[in-house]
């Protein structure tokens, strides 16, 4: 991008702010990126990278990149959306939780902005499950905020993973809290807001929710609590009446479909190799960013679980199916049985439990009775 010139820029369209920017590059901002790039568990997604999640491709703005720090596969896996208000009532608080932990058992991942109040109740609860959780930051991947949630965020780089589009050391500034809430709501299947008023961030995630033609839910309240206003205006407004997980899991599996075929024809692509630590893989040559994917295959028919070995014409799938039996077996276990990187096992164990063949508990995978 630096060595490309003006020329290319201003066909880009980049703006002459954008442009004089590139011209006069922060050198210390991208010594900080390389540097928090060496360690095994960053990660860097550009738009022409064949692992940047669909879902959030398909949004109507999506980042040109995506620091991670934690596990870049749960950028692909289905998830809900959490939030609402940073001062809820403690109903509001215990309902953020409940609603996290009952969602995480079914297999979804949970996302939310790692904000005080809501978002931070849902983190604490996923994790305490034993379940998936991914944070959307508006600073920079190595900066928490607030501050009170370090231990937090340092929780869930080791066992979800943190995203941001802005660079590692990046502080805090009011204006980017509003955009990173189209990512998390472009990440996600749909949003559930717990408690708002009525001038909330959380009802600027359910307006970019519908605007990618996600699912958009809340939960009802007194009519007394100013925190439950923001909640009735978007029922009003068309956004789902729930008052159960279930009815949330009902409203959201008709759009994980899409999201199989995604991650199924990633599976048919060629695998890259696994980098060592300290370096980042070779990109793949770059694809016009205003193609899409293309269409996925159609999906190889499974036997029965209670079956043999399913009928798949990818030797690593059947691999796995083998290792795999009824009694609850962890990450570790399985790259012992296959031989198969955690990277390309959690993909395969994806596509298995959206076709409902696996079923994942605090980490542990059996298949489906």
């Amino acid at each position: 991008a630096l060595a490309a010139g003006a020329t290319l820029w201003r066909a880009c369209g980049l703006t002459p702010a954008q442009q004089a920017a590139l011209r006069q590059p922060q050198p210390r901002s991208l010594d900080a990126s390389r540097a928090w790039l060496d360690h095994p568990d960053h990660h860097l997604l550009g738009w022409h990278h064949p692992d940047y999640p669909p879902l959030l491709r398909r949004s109507p703005h999506p980042p040109l990149a995506l620091f991670i720090a934690g596990d870049p596969s749960l950028a692909w896996h289905p998830a809900v959306a959490i939030v609402g208000s940073r001062s809820p009532t403690p109903a509001g608080r215990e309902h953020a939780a409940a609603f996290a932990r009952a969602l995480s058992a079914t297999g979804l991942a949970i996302a939310s902005g790692l904000a005080a109040g809501v978002d931070t109740a849902a983190h604490h609860a996923t994790l305490a499950a034993g379940g998936r959780t991914l944070a959307v930051l508006g600073t920079g991947p190595d900066v928490p905020y607030p501050r009170s949630n370090t231990a937090l965020h340092a929780s869930i780089v080791a066992q979800g993973a943190i995203i941001s589009e802005h660079l590692p050391g990046t502080g805090p500034r009011r204006e980017h809290f509003p955009s990173r809430n189209r990512i998390l709501a472009g990440l996600s299947l749909g949003t559930l807001v717990v408690e708002a008023a009525h001038r909330s961030g959380a009802l600027i995630t359910a307006r970019l929710a519908a605007e990618c033609g996600r699912e958009v839910m809340a939960l009802p309240g007194s009519i007394d609590n100013p925190l439950a206003r923001g909640c009735h205006r978007l029922i009003r407004d068309g956004a789902a009446l729930v008052e159960h997980p279930d009815e949330v899991v009902a409203l959201l599996a008709p759009l994980a479909g899409p999201l199989a075929g995604d991650l199924r024809a990633r599976l048919a692509a060629p695998t890259s190799e696994v980098a060592p630590p300290g370096r980042t893989r070779r990109p793949r040559p770059p694809r016009r960013p205003d193609t899409h994917e293309s269409a996925p295959r159609p999906p190889t028919p499974l036997p029965p679980a209670t079956g043999g070995p399913p009928a798949h014409t990818d030797p690593d799938h059947n691999t796995l199916w083998q290792a795999l039996g009824s009694d609850p077996t962890d990450m570790d276990q399985l790259v012992a049985r296959t031989g198969l990187t955690p990277a390309r096992l959690s993909s395969i164990l994806l596509l298995m439990e959206l076709e409902g063949r696996v079923e994942a508990q605090h980490g542990r995978y059996h298949r489906s009775r």
